[in-house]
């Protein structure tokens, strides 16, 4: 493996690594990766949380993939809005989570996640290349939301079919496909 194999940075989402989750066994696979921490304090704050995604990149020497789930690939974007991204050679960013529209059961609310800072989802246009896998029966973004955050972010979209939230409830522990869309942007 030489140096300009990207390390591919896993941003996970609000709850963090979860043991059987995708991005936690696709760690496991992959010679360079590292993890976004999950935080002592301030578990809800966009802002601690987008520093938490810096400082870990800062760790990280020579090109980067970022691989995010969920809430993370709002992180994601909200962190390129206001730091430098130019190492990173591209993001994966699976079932984006609509933080804009009232989530099941269990979820922080609408305000409660605007009181920290996550409103309204940023749309600008990610300065590297994206992909959004997006699910069409994905509890936490209605298929047409996850188009216009992908319209928005200039991400390409991919349809993954009815995946659910792409996340252990969902019956995913291996994701397979993550390991392709991430050699696409490597």
């Amino acid at each position: 493996m030489n140096s300009t194999t990207p390390t591919v940075l896993i941003v996970p989402g609000l709850r963090d690594h979860v043991a059987d989750h995708w991005q936690t066994l696709l760690a496991a696979k992959l010679a360079k990766v590292r993890s976004v921490p999950p935080l002592e304090h301030d578990k809800l704050s966009c802002a601690a949380r987008v520093s938490a995604i810096d400082r870990a990149l800062q760790d990280i020497e020579g090109p980067v993939v970022i691989v995010a789930h969920s809430a993370g690939a709002v992180m994601v974007a909200h962190w390129a809005g206001a730091h430098s991204t130019h190492r990173v050679r591209g993001a994966l960013l699976a079932a984006p989570a609509d933080l804009e529209t009232p989530m099941p059961a269990g979820y922080p609310t609408t305000e409660v996640l605007a009181s920290h800072g996550w409103l309204p989802l940023p749309r600008a246009e990610l300065p590297f290349p994206s992909i959004v896998a997006a699910s069409s029966n994905d509890p936490l973004a209605r298929l047409d939301r996850a188009r216009e955050l992908a319209r928005c972010w200039g991400s390409r979209l991919v349809e993954l079919g009815t995946v659910g939230h792409l996340n252990p409830s969902s019956g995913f522990g291996e994701w397979p496909r993550a390991e392709a869309l991430i050699r696409e942007l490597s």
